[in-house]
């Protein structure tokens, strides 16, 4: 099967679809990729890393208050759909799949056109403009939350696969994440993550907190700061405690999350669904603090789904402090029966086939061509 895969902008788009190249070479070994992206995007420097064939377009996304820009941002859209037409007849693939941001337009919308099979693939439970505008055109619209469906009215067809980074993280190995952070295996861990750059409210929630982290007892405390933030905090914290005491791991970047996640008790993070895709795969309980900053305030409506659920708690960034975050972590970690019910709840919103049923779904409608 010859596939050309499309998203970017952030990891959150990126990895599902590298995700699902995983799985459908797991399948079949004689499938070839090809992944159209952004020129400036973060894909174009992700997608190369995992050895696959990557060619970029020129684009950029719609500025939600009327603009001039918008203007150019049409005319750029319309030449990214020629040369994305261009690229799509040389290549000839069966299928071509979606999996967010704005350069998913074009590509996907040239496909359609061309009356190549396509799918779109939303992570969050508010979906995307650019997802909303392509779903009257493919073939099928996968979603990651359950009920999703019903905001893509104008869909030929709709499945609920999950999030295919649930699968990624499914068969991580604890026992090397353990290892990679220099804890004993079996430790409780509470690892503390803003996000891939990481975020200025938890470092600041962190910091206030770090003096408490003793009252843990026999728990091991990851904080991830993003690099950006790593040496300030670092130094915040020692200015705070005199020292780094040997239950705290402060380090600037994780290189292998899956396998740190499976030697995880609980998590606190933002609300990015693909990261919630893979808690849940694992049935990790979380304490999620959504961002403000993101188009729709999506990830609030991410992080009540779990809220709801009763797999996660939620802190909005308003009401973050170091002694709110604090009560929260030692609440669940002093507490095994709260514990157990928040993996329940997790594991049963976690789709760790996801990968394999959107592959699926890419089969039979590449069969219809």
């Amino acid at each position: 099967m010859r596939v050309v895969l499309t998203g970017g902008g952030t990891g959150g788009h990126i990895y599902p679809a590298v995700a699902v190249a995983r799985q459908l070479e797991s399948e079949d070994k004689t499938a070839e990729f090809l992944y159209i992206g952004g020129k400036k995007g973060l894909e174009s420097k992700l997608v190369p890393q995992e050895n696959i064939p990557f060619k970029s377009i020129e684009i950029s996304g719609f500025k939600r208050k009327l603009s001039f820009d918008n203007v150019k941002t049409i005319l750029r859209f319309l030449e990214a759909v020629k040369e994305s037409r261009k690229m799509l007849k040389e290549f000839k693939p069966d299928v071509v799949v979606g999996t967010g941001g704005y350069v998913c337009g074009p590509v996907v919308y040239a496909a359609a056109k061309l009356g190549i099979p396509s799918i779109i693939h939303e992570q969050n439970a508010i979906p995307g403009l650019t997802n909303k505008f392509l779903s009257r055109y493919v073939d099928t619209v996968a979603v990651s939350f359950e009920g999703a469906e019903k905001a893509f009215s104008s869909a030929k067809n709709t499945i609920y696969t999950g999030n295919p980074r649930a699968t990624t993280v499914q068969h991580a190995n604890p026992e090397r994440g353990f290892a990679s952070l220099g804890i004993p295996k079996g430790s409780k861990v509470v690892l503390i993550v803003g996000g891939s750059r990481g975020a200025k409210a938890i470092n600041d929630a962190m910091i206030q907190m770090a003096d408490q982290l003793k009252n843990l007892g026999e728990v091991h405390v990851v904080y991830v700061t993003g690099d950006g933030y790593y040496e300030s905090t670092l130094q915040a914290i020692k200015e705070r405690l005199g020292h780094i005491p040997s239950y705290l791991h402060v380090l600037p970047y994780v290189h292998n999350m899956p396998e740190v996640l499976a030697a995880t008790s609980l998590i606190v993070n933002r609300a990015g669904a693909s990261f919630l895709a893979e808690i849940t795969s694992l049935g990790i309980p979380a304490i999620l603090i959504p961002s403000p900053n993101v188009t729709n305030n999506h990830q609030e409506a991410n992080a009540r789904t779990l809220e709801k659920a009763g797999a996660a708690r939620m802190l909005l960034e308003k009401d973050l402090t170091g002694i709110a975050l604090f009560q929260n972590i030692e609440d669940i970690m002093k507490d095994e029966k709260i514990q157990r019910s928040m993996t329940e709840a997790s594991k049963r919103l976690g789709k760790p086939d996801s990968a394999s049923l959107l592959v699926a779904e890419m089969k039979r409608i590449a069969t219809k061509k």
